[in-house]
């Protein structure tokens, strides 16, 4: 099975886990999300491959991390994820793809991300709950981040943090290839 079919199965099972745990209605997690309803139901059909914007909205409507959504079974208090169980997000026919390397959920969701965008490419975000955080580390190329509509160079070699409640997004306007790590912290649901 391929990495979005896997992601597609995974994704209905736990989202019809969390959204019954939640006890949330198909339409109150669409309102709480911004997801259409019909959107909904076709994910957890596994008859749709959804954004990572989408899963992004749905995750943070249900107060837990994109890791949870994924898989909400529990493992050992060390929990290993070897490269195969990485779990592709993004990619475009232009070689760009991000994987979300491993997260947890206490206090909040807690997420650390691995991103690759090739030249000319980028990827956009909705704003995320107020009070989370973002944190990157650009490992090769020059990224270049736009935050509530500002851009900033952030080049190999340096880091970055910035409140993700506002629009934000990662775009590599060079000629060489960006690679980053990113930590993602979202505040408990209340």
């Amino acid at each position: 099975m391929a990495d979005f079919d896997l992601l597609a199965h995974a994704l209905a099972r736990n989202l019809k886990h969390w959204r019954a745990e939640r006890g949330f209605t198909l339409d109150a997690l669409a309102g709480r999300s911004g997801v259409s309803r019909g959107m909904i139901i076709q994910i957890e059909q596994a008859r749709t491959n959804p954004s990572v914007g989408t899963t992004v909205k749905l995750a943070d409507a249900l107060g837990i991390s994109i890791t949870t959504l994924l898989d909400y079974e529990h493992g050992p208090e060390v929990q290993l994820v070897p490269p195969h169980r990485a779990v592709r997000m993004w990619t475009t026919k232009q070689g760009s793809a991000s994987r979300l390397l491993v997260g947890t959920q206490n206090p909040g969701p807690f997420e650390m991300w691995s991103w690759r965008l090739m030249p000319g490419d980028g990827s956009s975000s909705d704003p995320h709950p107020v009070g989370t955080t973002e944190l990157l580390h650009v490992t090769a190329g020059e990224l270049t981040l736009v935050v509530a509509g500002t851009a900033h160079a952030v080049p190999a070699g340096t880091s970055a943090s910035f409140e993700a409640s506002a629009p934000h997004a990662y775009r590599n306007e060079g000629e060489d290839p960006v690679e980053l790590v990113m930590a993602v912290s979202v505040p408990p649901a209340s």
